[in-house]
């Protein structure tokens, strides 16, 4: 009981018995004074770090405006840098597209649902861009069978990355065989 009574020391009080009251004694101000030479030396180290940042800042707004000239800045589509290529090279990725989605059986054969329906989605999202780009390569004449091609394998597509995520076995060997001919037809038409 006494202890709740008696002043504890953690706090460093001074009792003053006469008054019964604590008074508390503060820690002296500790002033620092710096010779003229590391003052000096100090605000050059301050200058030097707020000129290489606005140095780097400027170089770094002067390369993001570079970039924006030559490609598309998507923060729509998971915030990731679309460059915009030719219609040659449009035309390329959609062939090396195709080559990649018959090597898929394989991963069908396993059942290995998350890698394709992950391959899927990422050859989706640049493949309607690519399919855009791509139409100034195909002869004039057969631009609208191009067009109903294009539009058919988004379709097959779409429905396939459905299939793959129920995930249905028979379907998605159906929808999977209609994308392949789809974009088959599409790259005999890119020809």
């Amino acid at each position: 009981m006494s202890s709740l009574t008696t002043p504890t020391t953690l706090l460093n009080p001074q009792f003053n018995k006469a008054n019964n009251t604590q008074q508390y004694k503060l820690p002296r101000r500790v002033q620092a004074t710096l010779s003229s030479e590391e003052n000096v030396s100090n605000r050059r180290g301050i200058v030097t770090s707020l000129l290489a940042s606005s140095i780097a800042l400027g170089l770094n707004a002067t390369q993001a405006a570079l970039a924006e000239n030559w490609g598309v800045r998507s923060f729509i589509k998971e915030k990731y840098f679309e460059p915009d290529l030719s219609p040659e090279d449009s035309a390329a990725r959609i062939r090396q597209t195709a080559e990649g989605l018959h090597s898929l059986q394989e991963m069908l054969d396993v059942m290995s649902w998350k890698y394709v329906l992950f391959y899927i989605r990422l050859k989706a999202a640049y493949l309607s861009k690519d399919m855009k780009n791509a139409l100034p390569v195909v002869p004039q004449s057969q631009r609208k069978s191009y067009v109903d091609t294009a539009n058919q394998l988004v379709d097959n597509m779409a429905e396939f990355d459905h299939y793959i995520r129920t995930p249905k076995v028979f379907e998605s060997y159906v929808y999977y065989k209609k994308t392949l001919k789809s974009i088959d037809n599409l790259v005999v038409l890119l020809a």
